[in-house]
């Protein structure tokens, strides 16, 4: 599955922020069954490698399953080991992105200001995440999809929530990353599950 494939199924990501390696497989199952094709684990997690990993090799052929927070090229490379396909950063640090592309995995760099998005762009991102959302209002992304390439995804990530998704996508946003309004340490599977298909209803109430 590769990224357009999978935002087309669903275009939210969710960020697992805290997962430890025991709870990912119910927390993974849930998620899928409620039709999420785009997960991941912060590197800021406890051992997160572990968890990657056991994402890949349970749900790999249903889903994307990728690393947040990664900051260096010698994380890319741990996190390529894993097997998965996905590198997400909170900014656009061009080696990182580079050394993703090499790889020939997804990268989708943290971005701000039409410069960064550009020179992530150049660099050989996938997609850019405007980073954080709730501090760059739609306005502001409607205006950087009048210039930036059309091919290029946008996704809105930071402060995202059921009700305020809509404005977003009429602004052009392509997809969201979804964290603390997901999944919080410790949440239950049943907790997450519910959570995750108030998102799909409303994201499919807006499509």
């Amino acid at each position: 599955m590769n990224l357009h494939d999978a935002l087309k199924e669903c275009n939210l990501i969710a960020i697992l922020r805290g997962i430890k390696p025991e709870e990912v497989e119910a927390v993974g199952e849930t998620l899928i069954e409620a039709g999420w094709r785009i997960l991941e684990v912060p590197l800021n997690s406890p051992d997160p490698l572990k968890s990657i990993e056991k994402l890949q090799k349970l749900f790999g052929d249903k889903a994307l399953i990728g690393a947040g927070t990664v900051l260096t090229p010698a994380q890319v490379a741990d996190v390529a080991a894993t097997g998965s396909k996905v590198i997400i950063s909170p900014n656009a640090n061009l080696s990182v992105i580079e050394a993703s592309v090499a790889k020939g995995m997804v990268s989708l760099p943290g971005v701000a200001t039409p410069t960064e998005a550009f020179a992530a762009i150049g660099a050989g991102a996938t997609g850019v995440k405007a980073f954080p959302a709730e501090a760059i209002p739609p306005y502001v992304i409607k205006a950087w999809k009048a210039v930036l390439p059309k091919d290029i995804p946008v996704l809105a990530v930071g402060g995202v929530t059921p009700d305020n998704m809509k404005a977003f996508v009429d602004a052009g946003a392509a997809g969201f990353g979804i964290g603390g309004s997901l999944y919080k340490p410790g949440d239950s599977a049943e907790v997450i599950g519910a959570k995750a298909k108030q998102f799909i209803e409303a994201m499919r109430a807006i499509r």
